[in-house]
């Protein structure tokens, strides 16, 4: 996420928002907004939630980050905005990205009526360790 992007929004560079952004930043964990107020909380104990939330609300608005509903639990935040899909690991609850394209036919959809402003699909299933896991406890 770039600063100067964000300066753009006329977004506050304050030192939190900043600690947030880069534990954002290239974070594969695809954390929720609890997530995110634990780890940042370390370095700024007085941090509060709301600020933690209000950050990652404002960075998803701007389209900075993604915010996943694969975890009916709580909302997940992902910093990768490019075209990808997820996998949730029904076994340990990894949320995992997926490079792939599925066959999606947006121009029939688009002929149907609609616009199409992003693809996303949720996966579930196994991840290869809890997969491989499995196989062995058999």
């Amino acid at each position: 996420m770039p600063r100067r992007k964000l300066r753009k929004y006329d977004f506050k560079m304050t030192p939190q928002r900043l600690a947030i952004i880069e534990y954002l930043k290239n974070n594969k964990e695809h954390p929720s907004a609890l997530d995110v107020f634990r780890a940042i909380s370390k370095k700024f104990p007085t941090i509060s939630f709301a600020t933690v939330y209000n950050t990652l609300e404002m960075l998803k608005n701007k389209g900075m980050v993604l915010e996943l509903n694969i975890d009916p639990e709580r909302k997940r935040y992902d910093p990768d905005v490019s075209p990808h899909h997820h996998l949730k690991c029904t076994k340990c609850g990894k949320v995992l990205d997926i490079s792939m394209d599925l066959p999606v036919d947006t121009a029939q959809l688009e002929k149907r009526g609609f616009s199409i402003d992003r693809i996303q699909v949720d996966i579930y299933g196994k991840c290869p360790p809890c997969k491989a896991k499995q196989k062995e406890e058999r």
